[in-house]
């Protein structure tokens, strides 16, 4: 694998990258929907709703909390995901701003 040269980009790309990344399983995007909808924090009914092994979702809720898309919270021996609500609207606001940069079309006439 080649060496990543993130020092070439700004902190905004790197950081929409990373993001991007790390919404980039369609289980993680089925994981995040599931939270949304349930607006409180989740635990059990993750492997229910993605079909997946307990072991793949972990891996999945550990990328999604390792990059704030997530929190979590140790209730006795279980582990309890939401939707880190603080992060969500800077990411929104990050791919915004992105998708709202209605001049380039326009410019470029790519109608």
């Amino acid at each position: 694998m080649g060496v990543s040269k993130n020092n070439l980009f700004t902190e905004e790309q790197n950081a929409l990258a990373a993001i991007a990344k790390s919404l980039g399983h369609p289980a993680r995007i089925a994981i995040v929907q599931h939270l949304l909808k349930a607006d409180e924090c989740v635990n059990g009914t993750l492997v229910e709703v993605t079909g997946l092994s307990q072991a793949t979702v972990s891996q999945h809720l550990k990328e999604l909390v390792n990059n704030q898309v997530l929190k979590s919270t140790k209730i006795g021996t279980s582990v309890c995901y939401c939707i880190n609500q603080t992060y969500w609207e800077e990411m929104q606001q990050m791919f915004n701003s992105l998708f709202d940069n209605e001049s380039i079309c326009k410019i470029q006439k790519c109608n």
